[in-house]
């Protein structure tokens, strides 16, 4: 008998509501459905219902144009094959991923897209998938297999071209990107205390009107049933936060769980030792996205050297299986830990 489970909208970087109101008449709220995730924005000064009216509307646009499941997105055009005509935005996404896929190591590739489906988490079909489907699928994965012509066309979109059998997926970055886009509207209309909430991605804008940074839950991976239980709090002004876990998107099949963040070496569900990772980061959203999905899948040695290579700047916090939280040291002082949690807390650096 198989059982799926996908977590509460909130279970992975949760804003917490009693910290969050801006405290004022001023205060605009939205709401949005897109990307199979509930969102939540606010803005606390500026032109903020502006701001969340063209907000709302970006989000409804990257997801038709992004979305692997929509038949009409770029994404699916290019999915279907040969040489695709795709927007400049889209081009550059996919260069940007290419970039942290080979940054990493290949442990972020969005070509994972067919070992996704064979799994079900894309059309939510779930299933084991066999070691031979799986070999095959494997040929298929990998940054050789996608084609970009850098050389813009006369309608101003790029030519990108996929290998028979390969497919993208833009999952494991989007939603950062959409919150890159998010703060540049909030930047546009002149809101500088705000959130940006899409599901596991966070942007604190400024602080609250307080003064005080916005509190930022690292749900507890062993705790998901619980909306309340977190690791730890982040106390983050000007940052994005996106955490990936495998607690969020899973099902089971024969007593043994299989979760949604794949190994792009393996084609299985990744095996690292880690059940949650939270990168942050001042400048970008799409960076914090991939990377932490591909330090997920590193593990945790792995990921501190990447870390303490100093390529990129960013701080993380990692939740291991063995009942540890690590913390960068460039963080540590933001983090506040929750006492009674069980957890053996530690700063790195």
């Amino acid at each position: 008998m198989m059982k799926r489970y996908i977590g509460a909208f909130l279970t992975v970087l949760l804003l917490m509501g009693s910290l969050t109101g801006c405290g004022g008449s001023r205060q605009a709220e939205a709401q949005v459905f897109a990307m199979d995730t509930v969102m939540f924005l606010t803005a606390c000064d500026g032109d903020g219902e502006a701001a969340l009216q063209n907000a709302e509307a970006e989000l409804y646009r990257l997801e038709s144009m992004l979305s692997r499941t929509r038949e009409n997105s770029e994404v699916s055009q290019l999915n279907a094959g040969g040489v695709c005509a795709v927007s400049e935005e889209t081009y550059r996404l996919i260069g940007a991923a290419m970039e942290f896929g080979a940054a990493t190591g290949g442990t972020f590739d969005i070509t994972i897209a067919p070992v996704a489906s064979a799994w079900g988490f894309t059309e939510e079909a779930y299933r084991v998938p066999g070691q031979a489907e799986l070999t095959e699928l494997l040929t298929h994965v990998g940054s050789r297999h996608v084609r970009r012509n850098d050389q813009q066309l006369p309608d101003g979109t790029y030519s990108v071209e996929l290998d028979p059998g390969s497919q993208v997926d833009l999952g494991g970055i989007a939603k950062g990107y959409a919150s890159d886009r998010m703060a540049a509207i909030y930047r546009q209309f002149g809101v500088t205390s705000g959130t940006v909430s899409l599901g596991g991605n966070v942007w604190a804008c400024g602080t609250r009107p307080d003064g005080k940074p916005w509190v930022v839950g690292i749900q507890d991976p062993n705790r998901t049933e619980e909306a309340d239980a977190y690791v730890g709090k982040l106390h983050l002004s000007d940052a994005f936060a996106v955490t990936s876990g495998g607690y969020q998107r899973y099902f089971e099949e024969g007593g043994v769980t299989y979760h949604h963040i794949l190994n792009p070496a393996t084609g299985y569900p990744a095996e690292s030792g880690l059940t949650s990772v939270t990168v942050v980061a001042a400048e970008s959203g799409t960076m914090c996205d991939a990377f932490s999905t591909a330090l997920f899948v590193m593990g945790e040695e792995r990921a501190l050297d990447f870390w303490r290579s100093g390529v990129y700047d960013f701080d993380m916090v990692l939740v291991t299986d063995d009942g540890r939280v690590l913390v960068t040291d460039g963080i540590a002082d933001a983090f506040e830990e929750t006492e009674e949690s069980g957890y053996v807390y530690k700063t790195v650096s």
